[in-house]
């Protein structure tokens, strides 16, 4: 017996993520202003209430039960899509006042010098440009308030923060105050200005005590490692707590060549490792149901706030959360409406999401994931058998969806990529596990950190062997055309290709 996937919320998804793309792509200094858009999303609203009454009224008027319920689901699902679309819009024009509120835009349009005060609110990394001084670090900054031109205001926003060195050592969630220049942010993004600061940032306000302890966390982590191997120091706390700072630059492109970024970018891969151990442990104390869900719950949070609130990670961990929902309920999970859930419920949050490669790639590979894996296994089987067919099907999943958003980041297609993802895979459990123990040890007991972070040094260095072999093999990457045309292109021969695997592949008898 067939089952039919169940698409009924990828309209919403598809819907909101174009209303989201389309609110924020000249950035929020540029956006109309709340009440219109507010008024716009109750229009929407009265409109689709109108369509679902106008289809009702008709389905009654049939009389017949199977006329009336096509109708109801119909009706439903413009309700749905528009009440989604006037959501977004909604969260867009209130962030853009919030915005425009705090006068940092329109200080910015002039270049002018200022006072900001302000909560940290990203990790730092190293700046690509800083004028003539590589080591310059970008982070950013949540405005509480500024001061320039004899004027001192509330501010609001997000600015970009491009600085020195010494900004590297603010811990996420600081309040700081600086002194510098605002400059215009860039077209789409999220913050509504630049800024350049003259000097060091003054702490006022230490991260609170939840944000204290994850920094503390990070930086033993970071410590215990500083004494390994240069691909364990890099790749340990990659695939720990998402920190890719360390990484050697040949191990890096290595791994871009081979499609094994994955490994430190913490998404939905770290996370089921880290969900399937804690449900390993709740199973083998034979804890009900809901100790189950509330220490994976708890589980799911800390792990977020330990490698960061990513796109990415935001897209697992919401993913993850309606799996808790349904494992509470007693419900059997269902892959792609919680996919399409997770993603409408994060753009409506935050819209900015929709221009974010991270959050693009994680829903593009476990949409690939949970659609294309059955199929692709279900005509491997007869060659190789059940197991080994899924376990080539699933990097050949995530590869064909994501393959056409990675040739618009880097024009070329990764030839060794589906053998890379199969034997690097058998080293992410344990490089994900013993790294986020040693993480939680290292502020209390360093010795057995360093052990735990050097155990998983091991299942590192067969990631980075991996990655380095297939590396240098003759045409590890194929050059492809560069752009939205060699996007396009791709999807379509992926398309051909899928076809063919479904009904013109011989099946082997």
């Amino acid at each position: 017996m067939t089952t039919t996937t169940d698409l009924r919320l990828v309209p919403s998804a598809v819907v909101a993520w174009i209303c989201a793309w389309v609110g924020t792509r000249t950035g929020p200094a540029s956006m109309p202003r709340w009440p219109v858009t507010v008024l716009l999303a109750v229009l929407l609203l009265v409109v689709a209430v109108g369509l679902v009454s106008a289809s009702r009224r008709r389905a009654r008027a049939s009389g017949s039960s199977a006329t009336r319920r096509p109708a109801a689901l119909v009706g439903g699902q413009v309700l749905l899509v528009l009440a989604v679309a006037g959501a977004v819009l909604a969260v867009v024009g209130v962030r853009a006042d919030l915005g425009e509120a705090g006068g940092v835009a329109e200080l910015a349009s002039t270049g002018a010098t200022g006072c900001v005060i302000g909560t940290v609110v990203a990790d730092p990394v190293p700046a690509t440009t800083f004028g003539s001084k590589p080591e310059g670090v970008r982070t950013a900054l949540r405005v509480h308030g500024v001061s320039a031109r004899g004027v001192v205001k509330r501010g609001a926003g997000t600015v970009d923060v491009v600085g020195g060195p010494e900004w590297s050592e603010i811990a996420v969630g600081a309040v700081v105050i600086a002194d510098g220049r605002f400059g215009t942010a860039h077209p789409g993004a999220e913050e509504v200005a630049g800024f350049v600061p003259r000097g060091p940032p003054q702490v006022v306000e230490p991260p609170g005590a939840v944000l204290g302890a994850v920094a503390r966390v990070r930086g033993a982590m970071m410590e215990v490692t500083a004494g390994l191997s240069p691909q364990a120091r890099g790749l340990v706390p990659g695939a720990a707590i998402g920190d890719t700072t360390r990484v050697p630059e040949e191990i890096e492109a290595a791994m871009l060549a081979t499609s094994l970024t994955h490994v430190t970018a913490v998404s939905g891969g770290h996370f089921a490792v880290v969900v399937a151990a804690i449900g390993w442990c709740c199973s083998t104390a034979r804890a009900p149901r809901w100790v189950r869900v509330v220490v994976t719950g708890a589980a799911v949070v800390g792990f977020v706030l330990l490698v960061r609130p990513d796109p990415s990670v935001l897209r697992a961990a919401a993913t993850g959360c309606v799996g808790l929902v349904g494992t509470a309920l007693g419900r059997p999970a269902r892959a792609v409406p919680a996919l399409a859930a997770c993603v409408v419920v994060l753009l409506v949050v935050d819209p900015w999401l929709a221009r974010s490669f991270g959050f693009v790639l994680s829903v593009a590979a476990t949409a690939g994931l949970v659609t294309l894996t059955g199929p692709i296994a279900s005509r491997l089987t007869p060659w190789c058998g059940r197991q080994p067919a899924f376990l080539v099907a699933v990097p050949i999943a995530a590869q064909v969806a994501c393959g056409p958003v990675l040739v618009l980041l880097d024009p070329s297609l990764a030839i060794y990529a589906v053998p890379a993802n199969l034997l690097a895979a058998l080293a992410l459990a344990p490089a994900t596990v013993l790294g986020v123990m040693a993480a939680l040890v290292a502020p209390w007991w360093g010795g057995a950190a360093w052990v735990l972070a050097w155990c998983a040094g091991l299942a590192t260095w067969w990631i980075a062997a991996v990655a380095t072999f297939f590396a240098r093999l003759p045409a590890a990457a194929l050059p492809w055309v560069p752009g939205v045309g060699g996007a396009v292109l791709l999807a379509a021969l992926t398309a051909a290709a899928l076809a063919v695997l479904r009904w013109g592949w011989p099946v082997a008898r």
